[in-house]
Formats: structure tokens, sequence, C-alpha cells
């Protein structure tokens, strides 16, 4: 009988192969991107595989760590575990590849944006809030490349949730981080290391 590890590195790999099989039939649009976050959602219901001893939280002082779960050879399709702490934030971003995020464990609250300026002058830019979702266990959400969110942890926990990208994090280098309150954007930073 195979352990949680193998188990774990199974379902994950099956994930991969099974969205690159999808992707390489059509472009992904929401209705692709929707069976995406369904097979996500799935494996995050698998509590089992993401316990704190395998992917424990921050260390304290910190707000979160990142954890490669599985990806393609040569920067591909790839998944992660986000553990985080009460207080982590991050400003409204895009993330310029498809991206679906789903709950382990505790709650994101997610903040969907429109952008409403004409784009014209670079640097700028205007969003108004959407809606907000939360994602806590049983729920996912999925998002094209020009989607902007942002989320935030809030009140006293550990989350623990799997973010799942068309292509790595480490790579995404055009990523737009936006500054509400002066209306203007900039190249977003990867942000914490990811561990191996």
């Amino acid at each position: 009988m195979p352990d949680i590890q193998e188990t774990r590195t199974t379902l994950a790999e099956e994930l991969v192969a099974t969205t690159r099989s999808l992707n390489d039939k059509q472009e992904i649009d929401r209705k692709a991107l929707d069976d995406i976050r369904r097979r996500l959602l799935a494996l995050a219901a698998r509590r089992e595989l993401w316990s704190k001893d395998d992917y424990p939280a921050p260390p304290e002082g910190e707000l979160q760590s990142r954890y490669f779960v599985a990806g393609e050879a040569g920067g591909g399709i790839s998944l992660y575990m986000n553990v985080l702490r009460s207080g982590k934030t991050v400003p409204p971003h895009d993330h310029t590849t498809w991206a679906c995020i789903a709950a382990v464990e505790g709650v994101e609250h997610n903040m969907f944006y429109t952008r409403t300026d004409d784009r014209s002058v670079d640097g700028k830019a205007t969003l108004e809030m959407d809606r907000i979702v939360e994602v806590g266990p049983g729920n996912a959400i999925a998002m094209l490349p020009d989607d902007i969110h942002n989320f935030e942890v809030r009140g006293d926990q550990v989350t623990r949730h799997l973010h799942f990208y068309g292509r790595p994090l480490e790579t995404l280098s055009e990523r737009k981080a936006f500054d509400l309150e002066n209306g203007t954007y900039k190249i977003m930073d990867v942000g914490v290391k990811t561990i191996v």
C-alpha cells in the first residue's frame, strides 16, 4: 500500500498531466479553467496529504512559506502549497497565466477587481472591487491571466492552500502589482523563496 508521500506525488503528477492534456487540446478559457478548478478542489479535499508535518507553518515572525509540490520539467504547469499566517496580505495583482487556488485548511479572503482605466499610460491604473470570495475548505477559485485579485488572511489562523499555475510562479516576471491609493502599478516581486 502506498504511503502518504507516494500518494501525494502520484495524485499531484496526475493533476499536472491531465491539465497539460486539457491545455494541449484547447485554449484555457473560463469553461476549461472551471474543470481545472474542480480537479484541484478534489485534490485539496484529501486533507491527509497536506499535513502540518509535511508543510509546516512559517517560522515565528514570518507570514508565508511556499512549497513546490509538482510541475512539468523545464518550467510549465506548477503546483504549490502556500502556508500563511494571519496578517498576510498581498496587493492586487494579475498573474499573466491562468491560476487556481483551493483551500485545504483555513480561509483566504480574496478580493476581485475590474480595471477601469483605458490602459493608455504605462504605470497608471485604476481598479474597482467587484466581489469578495472566502476561499475555505470545499471552495476554490480560478483566474485567467488578466484577472486581478488580492488576498489576506484574517483572524488567528494558519492557512494551507494549493496554488496551481500555468507556468512556474518564479517565471512570472511581468505580473503587475496595483497600488489602489495612488492609481499606479509596478512589476510584482515573486515574494518568498519557494521551498523545494
